[in-house]
């Protein structure tokens, strides 16, 4: 069921369009045989005076909810967009689409939103209507519009059309109430969401290496962020388990562990082993033939086969779980060999259709406006990764009844998913404009010569080690400032841990995925500047105010309950509609999946913290004693209030914080 006062609002607009139409007709028209209209147009008029009544009444009493602070947080950017979009549809009733936008105010002296759309509507108005009008008077004509709200305390009107927004400070007051109150609350979900993401998607038999750092970590970080909003999510990790390179791992396995079926390999180091029997496949000639016969063997599911092949994935599995565990990464497996039965379907549906065509002895399918074909079928009568991409869609959206899926991928895979969901969508398995299917690319990271990072024997960088490197690096930070002095043995790892996994995360997801990042322990050490070590720093310090003031939680909440949390100073202020902005910054990374958004609002966050406890004091102090004399409990809760939203960014990142440091 939708929104009423939207649907009201929706049938008011069509019943005036109806109205204006009928009352130009009666006008040209202006004879006796016209006067038939007049009892239609009384009746609509008749009828719309009861749906403005109606509407008058539903309008007051969300107003009335609002006001009361619902548990959820509010999206105020959301809600201005919505206030002035009923009152552009009260100004221009026969306007489609008009043009919306509403951003933060920039300078504080000129209010503290901006609604922007009267110098677009004069364009929208000039293209489609012929009509000249001055933006500045749009912007008049919007401003008398406005309809009562809960949210406004006034607007300006300036340069060629801006209308400066200023808020009520006691309604954010009360939302900054309602935060902690309820703690951090995701905006109301209009419909609960299957989310899938594809993320991380090493290859069995091989190591994970600095190329599976940024899948695994944006991905992780983008189920973090549907979860907290209420999504079902799914979390997959499509492993690289199937194909010829298991034929000579098994084919190795033989020869070097001949009593694998009774005793379980000895395999320490699997990727070693990978590159012995690599080498042997591409020497010994004997060897590949009886590689492809292991290839042969395991695809018609020999137990022997089956069983070496399970051996040599479990190895890596435990591997990779040494770098989740690290990492605090949940996900499901669900590798290539999943969809090996899938894929006999997917193409004998393309082929029903008449979708495949024969080319040189593959099966191919070619998707509108792409240049290149998928090979569903290769020469050999072998499916490919086009095949199994296919299938694994199709699981996901006609099993799984995904209604978002996302691929994290190198941006070097664009024109390969581009292509698969062209071919989908041409099957008609899906609707681009009904189910989000996304393939969200990154760049790749380089060392500090601005190469791709590599070991100095130009070698990939094994992630494990790099992990290992980050720990040890940490400990060296957290001794040059005396922590190992202060903190037990226990806090001490703990700090070590939330730092050095914490600044390799938020070093890759403070940078735009889309580009290229230089990775460098050095930069994300340094506890100055938009890093992981300063805002981790920073949330300690800002967590250790209540304490150093002998204030519990019990207090803070019971201060919550009661006390106001007044915005009257700049800075004051300034901070509270930071605090309030955060559902927003959610809402702009959820539509366009760059995290980097979050990382820069937190350092904004930060600072514009030290900015209000520089010049509001929240605890006062006797100067020579020591003691605390006075505790300003209002800006007590406003330090509450950002440790709140703070860990939960934290949260959604992926970063674990510790209370000591």
């Amino acid at each position: 069921m939708g929104d009423p006062v939207t649907e009201y609002s929706s049938r008011l607009q069509q019943q005036e369009h109806e109205i204006h139409s009928l009352t130009a007709e009666i006008e040209s028209l202006k004879n006796p045989q016209s006067l038939g209209l007049s009892s239609h147009l009384d009746g609509l008029r008749e009828e719309n005076a009861k749906l403005k009544y109606r509407l008058n009444i539903l309008k007051r009493s969300l107003q009335e909810e609002r006001s009361q602070c619902s548990k959820t947080m509010m999206n105020i950017n959301q809600r201005l967009q919505e206030i002035f979009g009923e009152a552009i549809r009260e100004a221009w009733p026969d306007l489609e689409n008009p043009p919306l936008a509403v951003t933060p105010n920039q300078q504080a002296k000129f209010g503290d939103y901006q609604c922007n759309s009267a110098m677009a509507m004069a364009q929208v108005m000039m293209k489609s209507k012929g009509l000249k009008v001055n933006p500045r008077e749009i912007a008049e004509k919007i401003q008398q519009n406005i309809p009562d709200n809960e949210l406004i305390e006034k607007t300006e009107i300036a340069g060629p059309g801006f209308i400066n927004v200023h808020l009520k400070r006691s309604f954010v007051s009360k939302l900054l109430t309602n935060l902690l109150l309820n703690g951090v609350q995701p905006p109301p979900l209009e419909s609960k969401k299957k989310v899938v993401v594809d993320f991380s998607s090493p290859n069995i038999a091989k190591e994970m290496h600095v190329g599976h750092l940024r899948s695994t970590i944006i991905g992780d970080s983008m189920c973090r962020l549907f979860e907290f909003l209420g999504y079902d999510v799914l979390r997959l990790n499509h492993v690289g388990d199937w194909g010829t390179q298991f034929g000579m791992l098994i084919a190795h396995l033989q020869d070097k562990f001949p009593n694998y079926l009774t005793v379980s390999p000895p395999i320490g180091d699997l990727q070693a082993f990978y590159k012995e029997s690599k080498k042997r496949f591409d020497e010994e000639e004997d060897f590949k033939k009886r590689a492809y016969q292991c290839v042969v063997k395991l695809q018609s599911k020999d137990p022997a086969f089956i069983k070496g092949w399970n051996l040599i994935c479990d190895v890596s599995r435990n591997e990779f779980q040494k770098v989740y565990n690290c990492l605090d990464i949940q996900i499901i497996e669900r590798g290539e060999s999943f969809y090996q039965e899938k894929m006999i379907a997917v193409v004998k549906e393309f082929e029903a259709k008449g979708l495949v065509e024969m080319d040189e002895g593959r099966k191919i399918v070619f998707a509108p406006g792409q240049q290149i074909p998928l090979t569903v079928v290769k020469s050999d009568g072998g499916y490919t990764y086009d095949t199994s991409d296919l299938a694994a869609l199709r699981q996901r959206l006609f099993d799984e009844k995904a209604d978002i899926i996302i691929y994290v991928t190198d941006s070097g895979q664009g024109t390969h998913f581009q292509v698969v969901f062209a071919a989908a969508q041409m099957i008609g398995w899906y609707d681009p404009k009904v189910t989000r299917v996304e393939h969200a690319g990154f760049g790749v990271v380089l060392g500090e010569d601005k190469k791709k990072f590599k070991t100095r024997s130009g070698d990939t960088v094994r992630l494990m080690d790099l992990l290992d490197e980050g720990l040890k690096r940490s400990m060296d930070k957290l001794k040059e400032k005396d922590r190992d002095k202060v903190l037990s043995t226990e806090e001490l790892t703990k700090a070590q841990h939330s730092v050095a996994f914490g600044c390799i995360k938020y070093a890759d997801l403070s940078h735009n995925r889309i580009n290229d990042y230089v990775f460098s322990f050095d930069k994300m050490l340094d506890d100055r500047g938009n890093t992981a070590a300063y805002l981790l720093y920073a949330f300690t310090r800002i967590r250790s105010i209540a304490r150093l003031a002998n204030i519990d939680e019990v207090a803070l909440r019971k201060a919550a309950e009661t006390t106001e949390v007044l915005l009257q100073h700049d800075k004051e202020w300034k901070l509270g509609k930071c605090l309030m902005r955060f559902p927003e910054i959610l809402q702009k990374i959820l539509d366009d999946l760059l995290l980097h958004t979050l990382c820069d609002y937190l350092y904004e966050l930060a600072t514009t913290f030290t900015e209000f406890y520089d010049s509001c004091y929240c605890i006062e102090k006797d100067r020579q004693t020591g003691e605390v004399v006075k505790v300003n409990m209002w800006r007590m809760l406003l330090c509450d209030a950002t440790a709140a939203i703070m860990a939960k960014g934290f949260d959604i990142l992926g970063i674990n914080p510790v209370s000591r440091m």
